[in-house]
């Protein structure tokens, strides 16, 4: 059994752990919108026999065996208090990747008006400022990172992240099925974006705008870990296991 254990240094995990769930736990502010970004290859496929369509009483059958055909990088960005997200894929997944993948973030016309974009993201090392310099020239670099505030989960901490659950969702609603090309993955996931925020499906699974339950007790660093995991929902139930272990963390 895979089993996410907590670092050795508690301070270490405590500390940006702290950051991202005050994140969650502020009111929704379009002039400072929150978002989360997560990205996972997908491995393009291609049948060797033609698959079967379903039938009377018959579910939809495909043969087991299949050709490797590449992969490709899908990317994900959520307003864990929106709700509103965005999807896209490319061939890479480099710094220069990245880079653009957050400016089309940070240009579109829902963030025009927001003073900075504060981004919730793992440790990958693509994630970073230097990023912004490797695809732009100096001037855009600049502008792209004086729009964006970097927070980071911590390390063996990434069940912390509100994108995981989201793209788990998308893995499963639109990215199941075998692809064989990339040329389809993008339109597929953006419609599959689209739809989410026709519904206004929240990142948590609800099909309501997200109300944060921190946010209506006025939520502040003395909140009990177990009211902060509350409002965090859909986390991981690893979440519990490793607070458990820390007991200095505990009330």
């Amino acid at each position: 059994m895979q089993r996410c254990y907590p670092p050795v240094r508690e301070s270490a995990f405590v500390a940006p752990m702290e950051a991202v769930l005050d994140l969650y736990c502020q009111p929704y502010d379009a002039r400072y919108p929150v978002i989360c970004m997560d990205e996972q290859p997908k491995q393009l496929l291609s049948e060797t026999r033609m698959p079967r369509p379903a039938q009377p009483e018959q579910p939809a059958t495909y043969d087991y065996a299949y050709v490797r055909q590449g992969s490709c990088t899908v990317w994900l960005f959520v307003e864990p208090l929106g709700p509103w997200r965005t999807a896209n894929a490319t061939a890479r997944r480099t710094a220069v990747d990245w880079a653009r993948q957050v400016q089309a973030v940070v240009d579109h016309p829902r963030y025009r008006q927001a003073e900075y974009l504060t981004r919730v993201c793992d440790n990958l090392n693509t994630h970073a400022y230097a990023s912004f310099y490797d695809a732009f020239p100096p001037d855009e670099a600049r502008r792209q990172a004086q729009r964006v505030r970097l927070v980071f989960t911590p390390k063996h901490g990434s069940w912390l992240h509100r994108a995981e659950p989201e793209l788990s969702v998308l893995t499963r609603q639109a990215l199941s099925p075998r692809r064989a090309t990339q040329a389809a993955v993008p339109a597929q996931v953006a419609a599959w974006a689209e739809a989410r925020n026709a519904a206004q499906t929240a990142s948590t699974g609800r099909s309501a705008p997200p109300t944060p339950a921190c946010a209506s007790r006025n939520c502040t660093r003395q909140l009990k870990h177990d009211e902060v995991l509350g409002a965090v929902e859909n986390f991981d139930r690893r979440a519990r296991a490793i607070l458990g272990q820390m007991g200095k963390c505990l009330p």
